[in-house]
């Protein structure tokens, strides 16, 4: 069984990138799903959400520079659910010179040559547009793009849908694509305005169950825990099961 691989992906912050990647893993696994989530942020904070604290050891950094087998590198987390920490080089591939082309081709080689038999591999990537996120994008299947419901995140997502198209004619392929609209505000006219947008610009693209905006998503990673975890039963722990039951059976607004 080849894993299905998606990168979780918005060139701008804040956005709910690693929020999204450490409770929709956690959902999916919960659900009975073999998952590993890879850390392609330098910043390493989708370790820190998950309870890995300051990780030091090698992880996709050695995978991607040092041919450092990726089964080795695997460090379960949670029942059905890995992680592979970003590791302490991981910076040094934005800076990297030589190669060429084959610089964005490091993770598709690795997931290659050590396919994992899971279901998902999720891959958390930086807030930028350098060489690790083209790395992510030679390496998925699926874009996974969470996005907040203000109007500078609609300027910052047209520029993504540019490097995706980009990609898409050098790769000669179309990715399949879905938007997970984060940090909801349903009372907000603004939130449901732009939600609207969206449903217009991308129909069929939007998951069906926006994550609303609490307090709590953002206290978890201070424990080291998921919102199953800080706050089973509550609005935003049902938020990811039914997004995690929409990824799956493709429901959508």
């Amino acid at each position: 069984m080849k894993a299905k691989i998606i990168a979780v992906l918005n060139q701008k912050g804040g956005v709910g990138k690693t929020t999204t990647s450490v409770n929709l893993t956690h959902a999916l696994a919960r659900m009975g799903k073999t998952v590993t989530v890879i850390d392609l942020d330098p910043q390493s904070h989708l370790a820190v959400s998950l309870g890995v604290v300051a990780p030091q050891q090698g992880g996709i950094d050695e995978v991607m520079l040092a041919d450092c087998g990726l089964q080795s590198r695997l460090l379960p987390v949670r029942k059905n659910l890995n992680l592979v920490v970003s590791g302490p080089r991981l910076q040094e591939i934005e800076q990297l010179s030589e190669g060429g082309s084959c610089r964005g081709d490091l993770l598709k080689k690795a997931l290659v040559s050590c396919p994992l038999d899971q279901d998902f591999v999720f891959i958390d990537c930086p807030p930028s547009s350098g060489v690790l996120v083209a790395n992510a994008l030679f390496a998925a299947d699926e874009i996974l793009i969470p996005m907040t419901s203000d109007y500078l995140v609609l300027q910052g997502l047209s520029h993504l849908m540019g490097t995706i198209k980009k990609f898409e004619a050098a790769l000669k392929r179309q990715y399949r694509f879905s938007l997970v609209m984060s940090r909801y505000i349903p009372t907000r006219r603004l939130s449901r305005e732009v939600l609207e947008l969206v449903k217009s610009y991308f129909p069929g693209k939007v998951l069906a169950t926006p994550i609303r905006e609490t307090a709590l998503l953002a206290e978890c990673p201070s424990f080291g825990k998921t919102i199953f975890e800080y706050r089973p039963g509550c609005r935003s722990a049902r938020d990811f099961t039914e997004l995690a039951k929409d990824f799956l059976e493709n429901r959508v607004m």
